[in-house]
């Protein structure tokens, strides 16, 4: 039967015990990471923290191994052996049940069949018995017993034949199973207590392994660690003894003992030969003393240059000549080879213009003393000019005679160039502070003026000569306020409303009002780009900007020439000349003229306040001014380029707008002097302007309450008091500005209409130049026809123009 088995595989399979047992699998796997995993991270902390707890867990890990290796090879051949026993058991059921099969299959006996089934089931290890009938006949006999599985069995599958005259006839088929259950159950039993057996008893004998270590080896490396770690040559101790029964022959730890011994004996004798070296040599300490005044000899120069360290160096013979320059002053431009055998006085420059001061100085030298941060000018190789500071101390021989001097210089240029533009900065600011102070009180005053003056033309309608009066005041007044918004646009407190604008509409807008104002002898032409981004910038301001360069080229150009007005896109990266940092993307206007030039020595002045090269009473000197502060408040710059005889190009840096649609100039519009019936709150701390204000307000139809200051117009608003618009001034006293009373109202009543006058805000309304978004402003000095026009656009809400 094993034969046939042997001949056909597919009728004979068994099941492995892994496949047989999917629970045992999952079981481990789910126990491990709980029982085992902090086990073994403990293991390895304790293992870290000596050489016994090591070798403890390389012993339990190495027994494991082998425990699991051993225990696996020993469940693997009983597995064999009980598998074994069940297919012999299986081929004695084909051996001795076949025959009588057949004889009842054939007699189609299926209660004898059953029996002889039943007698099969209840042999150990068998689960299931089946008999197939093969035959061509309906309904064929097929009966089976027990509980067939597709896992954890054995099957044999053995033919079923009858003899009919001679000849063996197959008839059917018996099926029969055996389970592996038992098996895998007793084999998991088995593998327990092997693997609880061995793991107490390698336990146990690790366990004695490391006590026995440290009782031999390990109590004995500590105590000799801590000899070691206190041995001390100015106090030896006594030889490393260890506290043990001696050994009958000496092992490793007496031969470590015996080494540190005489490792100890040797550091004993080399110390004490230490000694006796030092000894020696302080005996030789003279000859040391020797050697050291020799060294300091040597370095005495190398000493006066580190006392008077700076940029460069320098030494001088007793005639004052240099006789060396170290090659660092070439970084400065100076050129080393030619100042040598000068004196210092032929190379500074201007030394006429401070004689004291350099007779003070060589005054020192010819007494030989030492100076320090003496300052003078001088020019290098390329006639640039440079600020230096120098300081020097004499040189005597050995006899005492004077060898010369030894110093340092420090090129001071930039130093006198960030001071300077630090007081240049400081001055633009104490002008701004004067001119805003100015500037309120002035443009109070001129309200006053134009809008008294309005009211006497119009009383002087028919007196021709007191009419020509009137206007000639009204003139002035109108310069006063020019004047005024110049000094404010150049100090960068003029408030702009910039938004996006084309710049090449601008330019030729601009270009047309120029014909009339430069005259017939300057030809204009244009250069502008097709390519132009918008700019942001307050439009009006900007064309202020281009006519004051246009007649600062018209000037320049007295028997006529050519004005270039041109645009470009520009990518700046670069330090202004006021020492401002200039990045980014800019829309450039370039006013180019053929004139004689601006000289170089004030080229540098153009743009300071009231500086002009023009004869009395032919300019106020703001024009460039102007220029200037507009482009600095907008975020830009201005580049001078200029050569006499040639002409000069002004060059204007707009930042360039983020937007996509620029606006265009709309034409102005008449003002209207528009009429109403609405009740204002004017709040005015001068009383010419109050007056004015109310009588100007009253003859257009509006009703008044009046207050002084904040405190005041808050009062009426507590009291109740029905108003229709704030108008007030930004800059009052009493400790409230314009914008904190319009806040404060607001709060009271919120959506009130406020419209701001002012000749200076100050940063009330204005920050970073700018005004700020949703503020009207009604800027002073005004006219009748803006006041009523302001009140109007106010009144009605439209947005701030």
């Amino acid at each position: 039967m094993a034969n046939a088995a042997d001949e056909d595989p597919k009728r004979s399979h068994a099941i492995a015990p892994a496949a047989a047992k999917p629970g045992l699998t999952g079981v481990g796997t789910a126990l491990a990471p709980p029982i085992f995993a902090p086990l073994l991270s403990r293991l390895f902390n304790w293992s870290r923290s000596g050489i016994g707890p090591r070798l403890l867990v390389a012993v339990l890990l190495f027994s494991s191994a082998v425990t699991l290796m051993l225990t696996a090879l020993q469940l693997y051949l009983d597995y064999d052996r009980e598998v074994g026993l069940i297919e012999t058991r299986l081929d004695e059921i084909g051996r001795s049940t076949t025959g009588s099969l057949g004889e009842s299959l054939w007699n189609l006996d299926q209660n004898q069949l059953r029996l002889q089934l039943d007698g099969i089931l209840r042999l150990p290890d068998i689960r299931a018995a089946e008999v197939r009938e093969i035959a061509d006949r309906p309904n064929p006999i097929r009966l089976a017993v027990g509980e067939s599985s597709p896992r954890s069995v054995v099957t044999r599958d053995y033919p079923l034949t009858y003899s009919v005259q001679g000849t063996a006839r197959e008839i059917g088929v018996l099926h029969v199973e055996a389970t592996l259950t038992d098996v895998y159950q007793h084999l998991f039993n088995r593998a327990l207590v092997i693997l609880v057996s061995q793991a107490a008893k390698t336990f146990l004998v690790s366990l004695f392994i490391i006590y026995m270590f440290h009782l031999l080896v390990t109590r004995h490396l500590v105590t000799i660690a801590e000899f070691v770690s206190k041995y001390s040559l100015a106090r030896p101790p006594p030889p490393l003894r260890l506290e043990r029964r001696p050994p009958h022959h000496a092992d490793e730890l007496d031969k470590v003992v015996g080494a540190f011994n005489a490792m100890c004996a040797n550091l004993e004798r080399a110390y004490g030969e230490l000694r006796e070296a030092n000894e020696r040599l302080e005996r030789d300490l003279t000859i040391r003393r020797r050697a050291e005044e020799d060294a300091r000899a040597s370095e005495q120069r190398f000493r006066d240059y580190a006392e008077t360290a700076s940029d460069w160096f320098w030494e001088t013979g007793p005639d004052h000549r240099f006789t060396y320059i170290s090659d660092r002053a070439g970084a400065f431009g100076m050129d080393s080879a030619a100042l040598i055998g000068k004196r210092r006085t032929d190379a500074a420059f201007g030394r006429d213009a401070e004689p004291e001061k350099w007779r003070a100085h060589m005054a020192t030298l010819d007494r030989h003393e030492s100076f320090r941060k003496f300052e003078y000018r001088g020019r290098d190789a390329a006639g640039r000019m440079h600020h230096f500071s120098v300081n020097g101390q004499p040189i005597f021989a050995a006899d005492g005679r004077f060898m010369g001097y030894r110093g340092s210089a420090t090129d001071l240029t930039a130093q006198h160039e960030t001071e300077e533009r630090l007081r240049q900065a400081q001055k633009m600011d104490a002008i701004g502070q004067l001119t805003g102070g100015v500037a309120h009180d002035f443009n109070n005053v001129l309200t006053v003026i134009t809008g008294t003056i309005e009211i006497i033309q119009e009383g002087l309608a028919d007196k021709p000569e007191f009419a020509a009066i009137a206007q000639l005041i009204d003139d002035a007044a109108a310069r006063g306020a020019e004047i005024t918004s110049q000094l404010l646009t150049f100090a960068r407190r003029q408030p702009l409303e910039p938004r996006e604008i084309d710049v090449n509409a601008l330019v030729v807008e601009t270009a047309k009002l120029l014909k009339p104002i430069l005259g017939e002898h300057i030809e204009i032409e244009t250069k502008l780009a097709d390519d132009a981004w918008s700019a942001m910038a307050d439009p009006s301001q900007l064309s202020s900007a281009i006519v004051n360069l246009a007649v600062n080229a018209r000037d320049a150009m007295p028997g006529g020439g050519k004005l270039l007005l041109e645009t470009a896109n520009r990518e700046l990266d670069d330090t202004s000349g006021d020492g401002e940092v200039v990045r980014g993307a800019f829309v450039m206007v370039a006013v180019s003229d053929t004139g004689h030039g601006i000289p170089a020595d004030i080229r540098a002045r153009v743009f300071e306040p009231f500086f002009t090269t023009k004869g009395v009473g032919r300019g106020t000197g703001l024009g460039l001014s102007m220029v200037y502060g507009f482009a600095k408040q907008t975020g830009g710059t201005v580049a001078i380029e200029s050569e006499e005889g040639v002409g000069t190009v002004m060059r204007v840096f707009l930042p360039r707008s983020k937007g996509e649609a620029p606006a265009r100039a709309t034409p102005v519009q008449p003002l209207v002097r528009a009429r109403g019936q609405e009740t204002i709150l004017v709040v005015e701390d001068d009383p010419l302007v109050q007056g004015y204000v109310i009588a100007q307000l009253g003859s257009l139809g509006y009703r008044t309450l009046v207050a002084s200051d904040g405190a005041s117009a808050l009062a009426l608003v507590d009291q109740g008091a029905k108003f229709d618009l704030l108008f007030t001034d930004i800059i009052m006293p009493g400790g409230m500005n314009g914008r904190e009373l319009a806040d404060a109202v607001r709060l009271r009543r919120p959506g009130l209409r406020v419209l701001f006058t002012s000749g200076y805000t100050d940063n009330a309304i204005v920050h970073e130049g700018h005004l700020d978004p949703g503020v009207a402003l009604l800027r002073k000095p005004y006219r009748k026809s803006e006041l009523s026009e302001k009140i109007r656009e106010v009144l009605a809400g439209k947005p701030p123009a």
